[in-house]
């Protein structure tokens, strides 16, 4: 006869088993409810061949697009055509005022001890050199300590040059962000800041710099990382280093631009809003293809496919292409206002700003109960090899949004040569192979469409509700 007190244990634990599944059974399964519809979306973006030849049009025919640029002007009305002839709902045109930076011709040379070309790009909201441009002695540092070591005795009326080896875009870039003004503080007439990419092929990768108010501005360019390292072994074996810099940028009053945004309203809560994009604006060399056009002509695609297929979730979906993120965030920011009091009713943002390599699933700021959630849908993106979801979403132009607490959602690729072309003259559309655009386009029909669709809403994760 089984003692009392085993009985008693094996009693709890059934019932704890009994409890345990019935919660399992009132959990919704996303897999299982939505698996007819992701697969009819992943058919669709597998078989599309419309959407990379509105990239086509935008890398080839529009080009790079920074602020300020006709060619941002351009590009936005046509996203306006873009998203009209796609079948979105309440098309328009949030009005946004952003710096107007203008590069201006610009060269770097290299003087003594030998006569040679740099390969050079300015770095963005730089300014420009005197007339003449400047010619003076090279410090080479490898990073802030050594900047603080040197001091301004050695630092003084020279041009510093950080020779910092790449290790992770974040860890680097702030040398691309700081480093001028830092090395300002210490009496410097100009920075020259090694290019934040792991690829060495005497391609200088441009980004944006930050002054500080405090110290005097001073120009600012980023080098090849073959010609930062090969100023940095001439610096430190010993031989007087000379380079001369010209550049003629300078900025211009701010400019009219706008985000462009599209809808296709929900069929039970048109109120509540998932909203899904990427930048539109680029750098002023290349096509932008992989940064950003890649990323919101994926997007765009995916809510024409739903249109196409007759797919209106519960909530509505809205496609955005903000502007401004390279150098301001102005786009960001006016979407939030234009949002207002009407944040409660986000549920969630998804951006894509990581390229359009091989997807691998998405980041997500939520809750863990939502991130479990959400995990069942990403095993139907199993074709596509984007299955992961994992803690941590959002970007530059949703952050306003995941701020005042909406979830926000990163798309994620492999990223394996995304810092090769990154903000380069490389980035141009021969870089994104159409099978992974496409690819990319499927995740996010499936995802979006679940966040719009499912029967509850997500919780954002701790870090994301500070405005509630």
């Amino acid at each position: 006869m089984m003692p009392l007190m085993l009985r008693t244990v094996l009693s709890v634990l059934a019932l704890w088993l009994i409890a345990g599944a019935a919660r399992a059974a009132d959990a919704p399964n996303l897999a299982e409810q939505y698996r007819p519809v992701a697969e009819r979306l992943i058919d669709a973006a597998l078989a599309d061949r419309e959407g990379y030849q509105r990239l086509s049009y935008l890398c080839d025919r529009i080009g790079n697009r920074l602020s300020g640029s006709p060619a941002l002007a351009k590009a936005i009305a046509w996203s306006v055509e873009q998203m009209n002839a796609a079948g979105l709902s309440n098309v328009r045109v949030i009005p946004v005022k952003v710096p107007h930076w203008v590069r201006g011709a610009e060269s770097a040379r290299l003087l003594a001890p030998v006569d040679k070309p740099l390969h050079m790009l300015g770095l963005g909201m730089s300014v420009g050199t005197p007339p003449g441009g400047i010619t003076a002695g090279v410090v080479a540092v490898s990073g802030f300590d050594d900047l603080a070591r040197l001091g301004r005795e050695k630092i003084q009326g020279k041009i510093v040059v950080y020779n910092q080896e790449y290790r992770g875009y974040g860890p680097t870039r702030v040398y691309r962000a700081t480093g001028p003004s830092r090395a300002a503080a210490y009496g410097a007439v100009a920075a020259l800041v090694r290019s934040a990419t792991p690829l060495a092929m005497q391609i200088p990768h441009t980004g944006e710099m930050n002054y500080d108010e405090s110290q005097p501005r001073i120009p600012a360019a980023a080098l090849s990382p073959e010609d930062a390292m090969l100023l940095a072994r001439l610096a430190d074996s010993g031989v007087p280093v000379t380079v001369h810099l010209e550049m003629n940028a300078h900025m211009e009053p701010d400019a009219d631009s706008g985000d462009v945004i599209g809808e296709i309203p929900g069929r039970e809560h048109p109120e509540e809003i998932v909203v899904m994009g990427g930048h539109l604006d680029s750098w002023d060399v290349g096509q932008g293809a992989q940064d950003d056009g890649a990323s919101i002509m994926a997007c765009l695609q995916a809510v024409a496919l739903m249109k196409k297929l007759g797919l209106q979730p519960r909530r509505t979906l809205r496609v955005a292409f903000w502007v401004n993120e390279e150098n301001g965030g102005r786009g960001g920011e006016a979407y939030r206002q234009f949002v207002g009091d009407q944040i409660r009713n986000h549920v969630a943002a998804i951006e894509m700003d990581g390229g359009a390599e091989a997807p691998v699933g998405f980041g997500a700021g939520v809750d863990r109960k939502s991130l479990e959630l959400l995990a069942e849908a990403g095993k139907l993106l199993e074709r596509v090899g984007a299955t992961q979801v994992s803690p941590g979403g959002g970007g530059s132009d949703i952050e306003p949004l995941v701020r005042d607490g909406v979830p926000g959602f990163s798309e994620r690729t492999v990223g394996t040569h995304y810092f090769d072309w990154h903000h380069t003259e490389a980035d141009t559309l021969d870089k994104v192979d159409p099978e992974d655009f496409r690819k990319n386009m499927a995740a996010l029909a499936v995802m979006s469409y679940i966040l719009a669709d499912m029967p509850g809403r997500v919780t954002a994760s701790a870090g994301g509700r500070r405005g509630q």
